[in-house]
């Protein structure tokens, strides 16, 4: 059987830092962060059927958090300014992940390449339901760095900070507000405050 590549290349997920534009006092990589995003989905899941009549998958939301930026081992990091700036910009990196994405695929056997290719490349109606949950976790991690840099002294990111809280807000989500007043406040504590309380 002829070998593939695709876990091998999954695993320098770990090598594409995050915030390239920013000055850090500590480096995040996109391994570190779909981490963060796929526990942070699966809360935001959880909220939404445990306090708000929802029917999803927690399991599955971690699942596509987990490889929700897998494209970014080729594309790098694009920053948000550049990414968002117009919509022509948005359009063609959209088309450059989804090409990233059938590269990494192609890395697969067959007998594997449709799972992933539902992964990486999401359409089921479920999945669809999903990736706003997705997205919400995923501006969470990025506010939790703001946190974090700025708890370090460091106000590069207190703009970020701002501009992220109000997209997030933006959203309209009962569960991303739920997150917002119980669990998003222990950020800014130390780990000895943790601890106390």
């Amino acid at each position: 059987m002829k070998p593939s590549h695709f876990y091998a290349m999954l695993s320098r997920m770990k090598y594409i830092n995050r915030w390239g534009l920013m000055n850090n006092t500590q480096y995040e990589n996109i391994s570190e962060h779909s981490h963060q995003v796929a526990i942070l989905a699966h809360c935001l899941v959880l909220l939404h059927n445990k306090r708000f009549g929802g029917t999803l998958d927690p399991e599955r939301a971690a699942l596509l958090a987990t490889f929700h930026d897998t494209t970014e081992i080729i594309t790098g990091d694009m920053p948000t300014p550049v990414k968002y700036a117009n919509p022509a910009i948005r359009d063609i990196y959209r088309q450059i992940e989804d090409d990233a994405a059938d590269r990494l695929l192609a890395l697969l056997p067959d007998d594997l390449r449709q799972e992933y290719t539902a992964l990486l490349k999401p359409q089921s109606e479920d999945d669809r339901a999903l990736e706003i949950f997705v997205k919400a976790a995923d501006r969470f991690s990025a506010l939790i760095k703001c946190i974090e840099e700025m708890r370090m002294g460091n106000d590069e990111f207190r703009q970020a900070a701002a501009a992220i809280e109000q997209s997030i807000h933006d959203m309209h989500l009962p569960e991303a507000e739920a997150f917002f007043e119980e669990f998003l406040p222990s950020y800014h504590l130390a780990l000895d405050e943790l601890q106390a309380t």
